[in-house]
């Protein structure tokens, strides 16, 4: 059974504008430029190839170049919408280029080579695949294996585009009907094919982005962009294996900024959230980029060091002079920033709970020793079993270890 070619182009092209059209709707919807970049080019190639389709030997060669034109800038924006897609700025020069080198080469060619166009035709659809290919391969790190459709898709693209124009060169070089016979068929099968795919592509790489941005919302503090209790505990969990793997310490504190109720009644809730955000920062500004922190209530914080406790200590210490020294003041006076620290060490593999549990420990003594000051637990239960039933006057089923740098 023959297909006919000009047919398949048409569905490709119906299809192509209904895909377009779905696009742009979803890009307004969810306010992403990118997806209307996408949707944007699917119309415009849609109407290039429905023109030419319809118009077949009745538009002049002018208005043939200018639809084929029309085409190349389709695949520059496609291009210019995965580079939106990773953040970057659309790059004008590169999606003009495929445009203008087509009409200055088949100007400068003429109707005598029309395999030489149409191979030149191909090879730019073929380049830009490649660009497109070449920035979603830049986000491998993230997901890769989830991401490989979004590489293989443009780049198969370019490859079914570009192999039977160069066997016809090779193979058959004086036939100029080798490249419109079954290939014809062949490309307008892939084209429908492409179309479906790569807007399967597309919406794989937003459903993956957005939910990555639930996930990143559910685990951050979004007053003071630290993590929340969820995400600390989960982020701290992974570091603890990690540094247990290696046979590494881990140390654990917990802040408490001392008076914060006062402030709230003195300055107001506005001001409290400002000495929240200030204390946030100096904590940032004062771990190391491998150090892990967060907001885990109102006022309290804590935060997870790969290192001994001596070390652990030091740092919290730099932490209380530098809030104690941030010299606050509004409208109804000074504002005092004091914070009490709680600090606790455990040899490798201790669990996080347990580490919690017992820098809890050591900040209630900081605050019942006079507060704007920092406390190291004396020991470190085995287990958190251990250290409940410690906390309930019951003797510890396993002796306890003290706390080790």
């Amino acid at each position: 059974m023959s297909l006919d070619s000009m047919t398949l182009y048409f569905v490709a092209a119906m299809l192509a504008a209904l895909l377009g059209a779905m696009l742009l709707f979803f890009g307004r919807q969810e306010d992403s430029e990118a997806l209307s970049w996408w949707g944007s080019a699917y119309l415009i190639g849609a109407g290039s190839v429905a023109a030419w389709t319809l118009g077949g030997q009745l538009i002049g060669a002018t208005a043939a170049l200018m639809l084929n034109a029309a085409g190349f800038l389709a695949c520059g924006m496609v291009w210019n919408a995965a580079r939106i897609f990773r953040g970057r700025k659309p790059n004008w020069q590169g999606m003009a280029l495929g445009p203008i080198a087509w009409i200055a080469s088949t100007m400068a060619l003429g109707p005598v080579a029309p395999v030489l166009r149409m191979t030149l035709g191909a090879a730019i659809i073929a380049a830009y695949a490649a660009v497109t290919a070449a920035e979603l391969w830049s986000e491998r790190r993230k997901a890769m294996k989830r991401r490989w459709p979004a590489v293989v898709v443009p780049v198969l693209h370019g490859f079914v585009l570009m192999l039977p124009i160069l066997l016809g060169d090779l193979l058959h070089p004086h036939d100029p009907n080798f490249a419109s016979s079954v290939w014809v068929t062949m490309f307008s099968i892939e084209l429908v094919l492409y179309a479906v795919g790569t807007v399967f592509v597309i919406f794989m790489l937003v459903s993956e982005r957005t939910v990555t941005a639930h996930k990143t919302a559910a685990s951050v503090d979004p007053l003071t962009g630290l993590f929340n209790r969820r995400g600390f505990a989960e982020a701290c969990t992974r570091v603890i294996e990690r540094e247990a793997t290696a046979g590494r310490p881990a140390t654990v504190m917990i802040f408490d900024i001392d008076h914060f109720k006062s402030i709230n009644d003195r300055f107001g809730h506005p001001a409290g959230d400002e000495i929240l955000k200030l204390f946030a920062t100096v904590v940032q500004n004062n771990l190391r980029i491998t150090d892990l922190s967060g907001r885990i209530g109102g006022e309290e914080f804590a935060a997870l060091l790969p290192c001994a406790l001596e070390e652990g200590l030091l740092v919290a210490e730099r932490v209380r002079e530098v809030f104690a020294a941030s010299g606050i003041v509004s409208d109804d006076g000074s504002v005092d920033t004091t914070v009490s620290i709680g600090v606790a060490g455990g040899p490798a593999g201790t669990e996080l709970e347990v580490l919690l549990a017992a820098a809890d420990t050591a900040l209630y003594q900081a605050k019942r020793g006079g507060r704007n000051r920092v406390e190291a637990a004396t020991e470190v239960p085995l287990s958190l079993e251990n250290w409940r039933r410690a906390a309930a006057g019951l003797p510890s089923s396993s002796r306890s270890r003290p706390a080790i740098a």
